[in-house]
């Protein structure tokens, strides 16, 4: 009975607010569920992390304070990681780039979660991607020339149990680097 009158409570207090023009943010807020605005102020971010709540406040058409009570929320529930400088890595001459296949040996379960787990420790391995196909992981590694490669290769890759094979991609020009998903609402 308690249940069922505080279940009416809530339904009455989204259709007062929905007849008042107000948008459900504090119940998305409590629910975990990103609305529109989430979305664009995550779409805003993506592409510049400097901008303060004033800005995006204006971009958005909404209050100073509700855009940081949404941008704290999307921070407290893992929506936004963290913020960082991307570099011009054209500036540096002394920056390889490859992306290394890894084929393992061992496909069980624990086998592969073992593998990841001890290739992310490695500060060369930039990103590691459990993909489908010939490889069973893709790894973005950065170094400060090939001998370094070769040592981070031979020293820490395949030291590690259950690698099979890998094949590796030097980059010769970025073309495109992107940042930004493709963020679309769930509605």
């Amino acid at each position: 009975m308690v249940f069922k009158i505080i279940f009416d409570i809530q339904l009455l207090c989204k259709k007062i607010l929905l007849f008042a023009g107000k948008e459900l943010s504090h119940y998305c807020m409590q629910t975990n569920q990103l609305d529109q605005t989430d979305i664009d102020i995550l779409r805003l971010l993506q592409k510049d992390a400097r901008l303060s709540n004033k800005q995006l406040s204006a971009m958005l058409h909404k209050s100073i304070s509700s855009v940081f009570q949404r941008v704290n929320r999307l921070k407290e529930q893992g929506f936004i990681l963290g913020s960082f400088t991307l570099i011009n890595q054209k500036k540096f001459a002394d920056i390889w780039l490859s992306f290394t296949q890894v084929q393992l040996s061992d496909h069980r379960g624990e086998a592969i979660n073992a593998f990841q787990t001890a290739v992310i420790q490695f500060t060369e391995v930039l990103e590691c991607y459990n993909t489908t196909g010939t490889c069973d992981f893709m790894l973005k590694i950065a170094v400060n020339d090939m001998t370094e490669y070769n040592r981070f290769i031979v020293e820490k890759l395949t030291k590690l149990p259950n690698v099979g094979s890998l094949q590796s991609f030097f980059v010769v020009n970025e073309a495109k680097r992107e940042l930004v998903y493709p963020l679309k609402s769930k509605s």
